[in-house]
């Protein structure tokens, strides 16, 4: 069988007999693609760095017939996010990226608006600032996933909320007016839901200069994750890294 090639993000990768590794690509061709690499910690020629999670690559795999795993023939790096310094809360970030799409994107279900955001996010990490892309590809995952429920209206009783004040409850879905909010729900403040408008209208790179601490969207990021870690039935390990960070 014809090898396949596609440019792919190195999502995880994980131990399996002596020197092979067990590999998860997030692949423009065919989404997430998992695959064994054989002989990858001794083979610098065709491996290298490349298997760094969340390595921008080009691969070349196959499929055997009957078998749940590609084989992983060569990967050749278009960009590493090893090529500058990676601070703590560098790494939390990139694993924060890597862990939202393995568990959110299904296998072989290919995604070129996620796969895209996905590089341009990644664009962004290349420094140290980590808070404004975090809160761009929540939201945006949030939406491509068809999970993120309008921000202008209540969803229990259709009053609109420009310029009110609005709730969310980690159980339920939407944002709420005071009057229906229930017992242990969070604010979303205006300034939060203003920010998340301009970013659904924007390309990511257009926040690049602002001086954004983690206070700035915070409300925003927890109300994303919540409606993430609903969906996917499960904590995501790498929100309590980032729970750690300072601003």
């Amino acid at each position: 069988m014809a090898l396949k090639e596609s440019e792919a993000i190195v999502l995880r990768t994980y131990p399996l007999r002596e020197s092979d590794l067990l590999v998860t690509l997030f692949t423009r061709l065919e989404g997430k693609v998992k695959g064994v690499a054989r002989a990858a910690m001794k083979s610098r020629r065709r491996f290298g760095g490349a298997l760094e999670p969340l390595t921008y690559v080009r691969a070349f795999y196959d499929d055997r017939e009957r078998q749940e795993l590609a084989r992983l023939d060569f990967c050749e790096v278009i960009e590493s996010p090893m090529a500058t310094e990676v601070s703590y809360a560098r790494a939390a970030a990139l694993a924060h990226i890597a862990e939202l799409l393995d568990e959110l994107m299904p296998d072989r279900e290919a995604s070129d608006a996620v796969f895209r955001l996905s590089l341009a996010v990644l664009q962004e990490l290349r420094g140290q600032a980590v808070w404004m892309p975090l809160t761009y590809f929540e939201l945006w995952m949030t939406r491509l996933m068809g999970f993120l429920p309008e921000f202008s209206e209540c969803v229990v009783c259709g009053r609109g909320l420009d310029g009110s004040r609005a709730f969310y409850h980690a159980l339920a879905d939407g944002l709420v007016c005071i009057d229906d909010k229930r017992i242990a729900s969070s604010e979303l403040s205006p300034e939060s839901r203003k920010i998340a408008a301009q970013m659904l209208r924007s390309r990511v790179s257009e926040f690049a200069e602002i001086d954004w601490p983690k206070a700035v969207g915070q409300d925003l990021r927890k109300f994303l994750l919540q409606i993430l870690e609903r969906h996917i039935e499960k904590k995501l390990v790498t929100a309590r890294m980032l729970e750690k960070i300072g601003g």
